[in-house]
C-alpha cells in the first residue's frame, strides 16, 4: 500500500513540475515573434511551421554545440540551461502555435 501511495505522490508531483512550453517560449518571443513568425535577428529561419521533432533536433543540437549557422553561438547560450522536458515542452508548443 505504501509503494502505490508513494506512486501517486510520485506522478501528481511530476505533473506539477512538467514544463510549460508557453513559459519557456516567453524569453524567445522578442527574436523569434509571438508566434514563431520572424527570422530571428534577421538571421534564422522562421521556425512557425516546424515539426516538433525537427525543433528538438536542433535545440539540442544547440545545446551541444552540433547544430546551427549564423546564430549558432546565440542560440547555445539560449538553450544551455534548458532540460530535455523544456526543450520538448517548448517544441510541441512552438508546433502548436501553426495549428
Amino acid at each position: 500500500m505504501k509503494k502505490v501511495l508513494f506512486a501517486l505522490l510520485v506522478v501528481g508531483v511530476s505533473s506539477l513540475v512538467a514544463a510549460d512550453g508557453a513559459a519557456v517560449y516567453k524569453k524567445c518571443i522578442s527574436c523569434h515573434g509571438a508566434s514563431a513568425e520572424k527570422k530571428a535577428l534577421g538571421k534564422s529561419e522562421v521556425i512557425a511551421g516546424w515539426a516538433a521533432d525537427k525543433q528538438i533536433a536542433a535545440l539540442k543540437g544547440y545545446k551541444d554545440g552540433t547544430y546551427g549557422g549564423p546564430m549558432k553561438n546565440l542560440m547555445k547560450g539560449q538553450v544551455a540551461n534548458l532540460s530535455d522536458a523544456e526543450i520538448e515542452a517548448v517544441s510541441k508548443y512552438v508546433e502548436s502555435l501553426a495549428k
